[in-house]
């Protein structure tokens, strides 16, 4: 299902999607950041995946179309790699609560807390450098 509507709203840092059947959802950069499909997120298999932290501020600085299949986000911390399908976000916005409840699970199983600085190949936390 393509969203009939899509607004960027800058101030409360949410992507507004609204669809044919009068729904609405709104969902966070956060969560569209720390989700992303990108490999760079999700890496190349299962078990790959780098969890995103410190991401509660992104803001989303571009969003453009990919065909008629894709939206594509360049968000403020530099990352522009994710291309977010029509069913990928319909996912994202009728499983929200879920998604993000396992962010929180997967962010105490590893012990980290959601406004930790990212940790990237090298040891060096980002922007510390």
């Amino acid at each position: 299902m393509i969203p009939t509507q899509v607004v960027v709203h800058q101030q409360s840092k949410v992507l507004e999607l609204g669809y044919e059947n009068g729904k609405t959802y709104r969902l966070p950069f956060e969560l569209l950041r720390v989700l992303s499909p990108s490999a760079e997120v999700q890496g190349h298999g299962p078990g790959q995946e780098t969890l995103q932290t410190g991401k509660r501020d992104v803001l989303i600085a571009n969003l453009e179309p990919v065909g008629h299949y894709a939206l594509k986000p360049s968000f403020s911390d530099g990352h522009d790699s994710g291309l977010y399908s029509w069913s990928f976000l319909l996912h994202l916005c009728e499983n929200q609560d879920s998604l993000w409840q396992a962010y929180l699970a997967r962010l105490a199983a590893a012990g980290l807390e959601r406004d930790a600085p990212m940790i990237v190949a090298g040891g060096h936390a980002c922007g510390s450098h």
